[in-house]
């Protein structure tokens, strides 16, 4: 039985996926979607440019998709930016299981405040949030200020939708793996 909902989970997340691996987005596509997120992501949030300075590297992942009907999975491409420069690209993937039903495009940015964290993050392959590495997903206060609570930690998270940032919501057991482009 549990292999059957795993393979029904895959199949799910196939179908997720198909549509980004067939038409896979190039370099200059994703460049250009991960500065127009940052650049929406700093107006609704002004402090965030500030933080985002502080950064040793940022991955941004501009639209990732999620869908479900009972079981669940996300894809999603981004880069990493390292000193202003692409260092690389990479995607997002999770399975999940319990109820769900829809589909939703989001916004995932990734902060590495360390270089120690960065360097970790860029020698792994296959880097699975919760296990390679914990991720702080922040929220926002009043008038848009970025809740600072939470930033010593090294690495810390922000997922956003149409409207802003977006509360609640865990990219643990994502797995981020870099791709060539």
């Amino acid at each position: 039985m549990r292999m059957k909902a795993l393979l029904v989970s895959f199949a799910l997340l196939a179908l997720v996926a198909a549509p980004h691996a067939g038409k896979a987005s190039s370099a200059g596509e994703i460049n250009d979607a991960a500065n127009a997120t940052l650049h929406r992501f700093v107006e609704q949030n002004p402090s965030a440019e500030e933080l985002g300075r502080k950064a040793a590297g940022v991955l941004v992942f501009p639209s990732v998709l999620k869908a479900g009907i009972g079981l669940g999975g996300e894809y999603g491409e981004g880069v990493l930016i390292v000193h202003g420069n692409a260092a690389g690209y990479y995607n997002i993937i999770s399975a999940s299981f319990g109820f769900q039903l829809g589909v939703q495009s989001q916004s995932v940015i990734i902060m590495f405040m360390t270089e120690e964290a960065l360097a970790q993050f860029q020698n792994a392959y296959g880097w699975k949030v919760g296990i390679d590495g914990s991720i702080v997903i922040l929220t926002t206060g009043a008038a848009g200020s970025i809740d600072t609570d939470s930033l010593t930690s090294p690495i810390i998270g922000f997922i956003l939708d149409q409207q802003g940032l977006m509360y609640s919501l865990s990219l643990e057991g994502s797995k981020i793996t870099r791709i060539t482009r």
